[in-house]
């Protein structure tokens, strides 16, 4: 057993690839942790620096609560899965898994027994005879993470396990992987860059891009409590509908979220409405998820400030539900245009001096009729997704309208960040 601390660790290749970024990050004692993001963002070199395999340029690993910068990787006791479960080939599954116990001189009478017991619980004891080339993918994978867990490490490291795996099988294994390391109580970094593996056995869980650390927390607070628009567009299935908005304070209306052809007003009394007034007049992205929209009988009361509309041009059928596709619009963003690592400041002689910077502030619009600020990324006008029950899809070129819940929705600035309080 053992946490897992990273202090500023940074990762910096020779011609100066930054891979990962000042990251901070604690793993407690037992943890099911997952490292999630795209590829190249950085998550299997954190896996590869924990496990020792890979030297920190600066900053400190702790291990149970001693640094281990210089720590050979065999006295880490970390056990360690790869994408190919790497089996020896000449090895029947039981003497691959009785290797590590063979080089610890473990008794053999022992180590077979604990050999046959673990392979029982994982599938493997009517195969336990066989040699790696006659088993299918899921089955040496399986023998793989037996020979890692026989062991009993301290540590657990599974470098994205399952992609190499088709998705019935992946979704099997997910289920029986997190169920054995909870029973084993073994502190486990899993990384992957798929995120319903993550949501689905993480206990805490890390998003990364670009070598930064975006968000940490449980699966439940980063979808419904996101901190920045990358975090919330990486975890949503079907894709969150970001939105360009200018944000307006309104005495005797609210808080009005100006998209262009259509408005959603915010009201004063919303708890998020005294950390908005500061945007006042400022770009925002809206964040709605297609299942807090909800199509509404043409006549039917709503709320002022609580619909968009639009025209349904295409619809999926995903068998539960349908995805309706609406033009209407107004202009929407890409999250992957927010909030990246910047090249490095201009000398500071280059920078604007405090008279031209409050001449900026003095200058900002002061109501709906004027432009928003510009900002890093770039906007398209494009659709409204939402989802329709079976009995109730529209029809494509019916125009539809929409109910906003208000109370889910997501406003985040021009610097891809939250602009209300991220609950933690």
């Amino acid at each position: 057993m053992t946490d897992v601390v990273l202090d500023g660790v940074e990762k910096v290749y020779p011609g100066g690839q930054v891979a990962v970024r000042k990251v901070r990050l604690r793993i407690d004692d037992g943890e099911l942790f997952v490292l999630l993001g795209p590829s190249g963002c950085g998550k299997s070199t954190i896996l590869r620096m924990i496990a020792g395999l890979e030297e920190i340029t600066s900053g400190d690993l702790w291990l149970n609560g001693s640094v281990a910068n210089d720590l050979p990787p065999r006295e880490r006791n970390v056990a360690m899965v790869f994408q190919e479960g790497a089996l020896y080939p000449h090895r029947t599954v039981k003497g691959n898994m009785m290797f590590p116990l063979e080089v610890s001189g473990d008794d053999r009478a022992e180590a077979s027994a604990k050999v046959v017991e673990l392979a029982r619980a994982l599938g493997l004891n009517t195969m336990i005879d066989r040699l790696p080339g006659t088993l299918s993918g899921g089955q040496r994978q399986r023998a793989a993470i037996g020979r890692a867990l026989i062991r009993e490490p301290s540590l657990f490291l599974m470098d994205e396990p399952l992609s190499s795996l088709d998705a019935g099988l992946r979704a099997e294994l997910r289920v029986e992987i997190a169920a054995l390391v909870r029973s084993s109580r073994t502190t486990t970094v899993y990384v992957t860059h798929d995120q319903i593996e993550a949501m689905t056995m993480a206990d805490r869980m890390a998003v990364l891009r670009d070598g930064l650390l975006e968000d940490v927390g449980t699966p439940e607070q980063i979808y419904e409590d996101p901190a920045t628009v990358f975090v919330a567009a990486f975890l949503s299935s079907p894709p969150i509908n970001l939105l360009q908005a200018t944000l307006w304070a309104v005495e005797g209306e609210g808080l009005l979220l100006d998209l262009g052809p259509q408005r959603l007003t915010i009201p004063w009394d919303d708890p998020r409405a005294s950390s908005l007034i500061s945007h006042h007049g400022q770009m925002v992205i809206v964040g709605i998820r297609p299942d807090t929209l909800v199509p509404i009988a043409p006549g039917t009361p709503a709320r002022q400030g609580t619909v968009l509309s639009g025209q349904v041009h295409s619809l999926e059928f995903h068998g539960h539900e349908w995805l309706a596709y609406a033009q209407a619009g107004i202009p929407t963003v890409d999250a992957n245009e927010f909030g990246r690592p910047r090249p490095a400041p201009a000398p500071a002689a280059a920078r604007p001096g405090l008279r031209d910077r409050l001449r900026e502030m003095l200058g900002r619009p002061a109501g709906p009729a004027g432009r928003a600020e510009e900002h890093e990324g770039h906007h398209r006008r494009s659709d409204l997704i939402f989802r329709a029950n079976p009995g109730q899809r529209p029809n494509r070129g019916d125009h539809v309208a929409l109910t906003v819940n208000l109370d889910r929705m997501l406003l985040f600035g021009a610097d891809g960040r939250r602009v209300t309080p991220v609950q933690r």
